[in-house]
């Protein structure tokens, strides 16, 4: 498959998983199936989109930014169920979920290891 569809699924999960992320802290109770569904599906086309962009692009060579990105990918996956239960320290939260998508972007475009 051409590398600019991966990118292009990559980074569309990318804003679907982090806005729905935010969303989760806001969301109703009831919508909790909703938005697990919905981030679920963005992580794991995150992790595949990714994973092809690795292959097609870098020929599988896994560099050191590529486990920042990946440690980036499961912190950023795991907020997403924490937001219903720890809606109190919400803004903690938002800060962590900047953090790493802002770690994330600079590892992959500056390709350095942190």
């Amino acid at each position: 498959m051409n590398p600019a569809i991966y990118s292009i699924i990559h980074v569309f999960s990318l804003l679907v998983l982090t806005g729905y992320t935010f969303h989760a802290f806001a969301a109703p109770a009831e919508a909790r199936k909703k938005v697990m569904i919905v981030t679920g599906i963005a992580s794991l086309l995150m992790l595949i989109s990714g994973f092809g962009l690795l292959a097609k692009v870098y020929q599988n060579q896994f560099a050191p930014w590529v486990i920042v990105k990946l440690v980036c990918w499961l912190g950023l996956s795991a907020l997403a169920g924490i937001g219903f239960r720890k809606r109190d320290k919400a803004s903690v939260f938002i800060a962590v979920i900047l953090a790493l998508v802002f770690v994330a972007l600079v590892s992959v475009y500056t390709k350095l290891a942190f």
